[in-house]
This record gives C-alpha cells, sequence and structure tokens, in this order.
C-alpha cells in the first residue's frame, strides 16, 4: 500500500498549485443529509492526490488506496470529475505549463496505437483480434517530437488504426486553444498499423502528408495529394 510517508508521486512545488486549479474547477457539493449521521465525503484533495500516485506509478487503485480512502472512492470519483469535463480540462492544465517551461515538440509528431484488455466492457470495448476474440480496447495515440502524449483517441479493439487517424488529428487541432497556435506543417511519422493509402496522403489544413516508416520507403504509383511527403525517421 502506498502511504503519505512514501515517496510523492509528483514534487510538491509542481503538483500544489496544478491540484489548486483543478479543485476550484469542480462544483461546490452541499452536505444536505438531514440527520448529518452518515459517512462523511472524502476530500477531493485527497483523491486527487491518490489518483496522480494511480497515473504516475501506473499501480492499481487497491494499491493507491488507504484506510480512510478505498479503492471503489477512487473509481467513483475518477468517474464523477471525467462525466463533469474536469479529467479534459486536467490534461490541458498539465500540457500548457509543460510547453512553457520545458517545451513541446510540436513540429515533430509520431503516431502509435496499441491493444489493451478490457475485461469489464465499455462503450468502446469490441473483440480483440489479437486475443481470441476477448473485449479489449484500441487506443490511437499522437505524441510530440519527444514522446510527450499529447492526445489519445479511444475505439473498439476491432477497429483498424488508420480509420482512428483523422479524429486523432482533429483532437491535436483543438489544443490550439490550449497551447497557442500550432506549426502549420508538422512532420508526422506514423507507425505501420496506419500504412494505408488513405490516411497517407490526407492532412489537415493542406499540411505536410504523414509518412510510416514503411510507406515512407515504398515507391508510390503516383504524387501524393496534399503537401510533401514526409521523410522517414532515422534509426
Amino acid at each position: 500500500m502506498i502511504t503519505g510517508g512514501s515517496v510523492p508521486a509528483v514534487p510538491s512545488r509542481i503538483l500544489d498549485p496544478i491540484r489548486d486549479q483543478f479543485l476550484a474547477l469542480l462544483p461546490v457539493r452541499e452536505d444536505r443529509h438531514p440527520l448529518g449521521c452518515h459517512n462523511p465525503r472524502i476530500s477531493d484533495a485527497v483523491v486527487f492526490d491518490r489518483l496522480v500516485q494511480v497515473l504516475v506509478f501506473g499501480c492499481g487503485y487497491e494499491r493507491a488506496a488507504a484506510d480512510h480512502c478505498s479503492a471503489t472512492t477512487l473509481r467513483r470519483r475518477r468517474d464523477e470529475w471525467i462525466a463533469a469535463g474536469a479529467m479534459e480540462s486536467l490534461r490541458l492544465l498539465v500540457l500548457a505549463p509543460y510547453d512553457r517551461m520545458i517545451g513541446l515538440e510540436l513540429d515533430r509528431l509520431n503516431a502509435d496505437g496499441c491493444i489493451t484488455k478490457a475485461p469489464s466492457g465499455g462503450e468502446c470495448a469490441g473483440k480483440s483480434p489479437v486475443d481470441r476474440a476477448k473485449l479489449g480496447l484500441k487506443r490511437s495515440q499522437l505524441t510530440d517530437g519527444a514522446g510527450i502524449p499529447l492526445v489519445i483517441e479511444p475505439a473498439p479493439a476491432n477497429t483498424r488504426d488508420h480509420t482512428l487517424l483523422p479524429a486523432t488529428l482533429d483532437r491535436f487541432t483543438a489544443l490550439e486553444q490550449a497551447l497557442g497556435p500550432l506549426p502549420e506543417h508538422p512532420r508526422l511519422t506514423l507507425d505501420a498499423g496506419y500504412d494505408y493509402r488513405s490516411p497517407t496522403t490526407t492532412w489537415p489544413a493542406g499540411g505536410s502528408t504523414p509518412a510510416s516508416p514503411r510507406a515512407a520507403r515504398r515507391p508510390r504509383s503516383r504524387p501524393a495529394a496534399g503537401g510533401s511527403s514526409s521523410a522517414r525517421t532515422p534509426g
């Protein structure tokens, strides 16, 4: 079990201001129980810190739980904040300061996908083609040139990667509201799963044509439309 005396997941000088900004986004909940005899609601700040431990350490909710904050409470509060849109705001609260202090390499982008198990199902779960048709989830992820995750587009596991690319790129362009003007012609490198004619010849707003390493080596039968082709990433 992770206790308060262990090594912190994130230094307090970084976590404290982010926590304060996040908690300010949450609606104020009033205790309206007529008798006042129920267990008090766990502080949002306590739950936030525990959820950060789950994300940073990659541990299960049971490992991050404590006597005063159960794994069930963590899951319920997580779902409550997702439904309220607060978790998406948190993602932007983290990306924007990182871009100001360290800098995101937005002129170079990388797209990749992966399949994970989804034993509990859910609206995004589907039959996994790599796990005997058991329920699975596919994630299409876009990172900057240094590998910092920017956006993730979920889908059922039996969805082809290249069909998720347009939605993934749309979510990237939506970051302009939080990060400011984005590069007009970013260089996009695709995983082989996106290696289809349709995604390798399409890029929003007429920017650079994305190309996977395999597509970059393959001679084209006709010129690519919508811009010049990206060069293959060395190594």
